[in-house]
Order: C-alpha cells, then structure tokens, then sequence
C-alpha cells in the first residue's frame, strides 16, 4: 500500500536533515540571500525540520507549515532557536486553513518537487498572497537538457515513492497558477532555481 504524503514526510522526517546537510553546505548562501527579500507577513510553506529558519530575517513575522505532525514537532526546537515571531501550523498547502490576502510574501524551499497537485497548491497561495505579493521560491525542477532531462524523469520513477520527485516543471506551474514571473536564476546547473513572482 502506498504511503500517504503525511506518512511519507513522517517516516522521512528521522533522516531529513542528514538528507540535506551537503545541500545546506552548497547552498546556504544562496537561500540566505534570497530569504533577505522577505517582507511582512509571510507564509513558508513545508517547514520540515526547521532547518531554514536560520536563513530569515530576525524580524520575519513568520507561519511556518507542514503537513507532517512528525516535521513539525522536529521544528519546533530550531524555531526556539531562530527566535523571532515564528507559528508553526500543522495542514496541508493544497487546502490552506487562511483567510483570503492574508500574507505579503509567501516563501517556499524545495516543495513543489513534493506536493502532490503543485498548480491546486500554488493556486492556494495566490490565493492567500496580497495582490502585489511576493512569492519567493527555492526549488528542484526538471532539467532542460535532454539527457539529463530524461535522467532526471528515471530517477524521480524510483525517488517519489519515499522522497521528492526530481522532473517538476515548477517555473511552468508558476505560471499556470496566475503569478507573474519576476525571475528565473539557475543556482546548481538548471535543476535548483531561484525563482520570484508577484500575484
């Protein structure tokens, strides 16, 4: 039986940050800098482990979320540790539980290789961003080299069942979801991008 995307990021959350410890060596500068351009009321969105909250501004007015119960509690000890105003939410990014133009930035770091229906979740955060809002994106997508491209799409056959998939057209979904892109950076060859859009 296949596992739920709670269950899935429940049994993941033991081993996440050992996971992700090379990615935080590469590219933690580049997450910082990005996170800089953090603004007002802010959604991030999969919190996991709390790992990049030490990326924020020390005065982000933060609602950090995930959909695993196990995440979050895990995040609860680096969130202590950022200090700040940070709340952190247990539900799910495809069925937010807020309020209509209720953040100003909306701040996400490798999810949308992760959620199941990625244009239904990032039509929930159009939905909850303030027009003019920022949505401030730290992803894995597919490749556009063919060969890596078709790489990419043979890994992700194995790599979904127990992690994220690695074939995401995401700056594509962006676009679906209604945002105006405001920028495309390549940050590890084409296959981890900054990206910036405005509702």
């Amino acid at each position: 039986m296949p596992f739920t995307a709670r269950e899935k990021w429940d049994w993941l959350s033991l081993t996440y940050d050992l996971m992700t410890f090379g990615e935080d060596r590469r590219q933690g500068a580049e997450k910082r800098r990005l996170f800089t351009k953090v603004q007002g009321r802010t959604l991030l969105v999969a919190v996991g482990t709390g790992n990049d909250l030490k990326y924020l501004p020390p005065d982000c007015k933060l609602i950090a979320i995930d959909i695993s119960p196990r995440m979050i509690q895990r995040a609860r000890i680096n969130a202590r540790r950022a200090g700040g105003n940070i709340r952190l939410v247990l539900t799910d990014a495809e069925r937010l539980g807020f309020a209509d133009q209720a953040f100003d930035t909306v701040l996400t770091v490798c999810t949308f290789c992760s959620i199941p229906n990625p244009v239904q979740g990032l039509q929930e955060l159009y939905r909850v961003l303030k027009p003019g809002g920022t949505l401030l994106m730290f992803e894995h997508v597919r490749s556009k080299i063919g060969l890596f491209a078709l790489i990419l799409d043979f890994m992700t056959f194995l790599t979904r069942k127990f992690g994220p998939d690695l074939n995401r057209d995401t700056v594509g979904s962006v676009l679906q979801a209604g945002f105006r892109l405001q920028r495309e950076e390549n940050v590890y060859l084409d296959i981890v991008k900054a990206i910036e859009a405005v509702k």
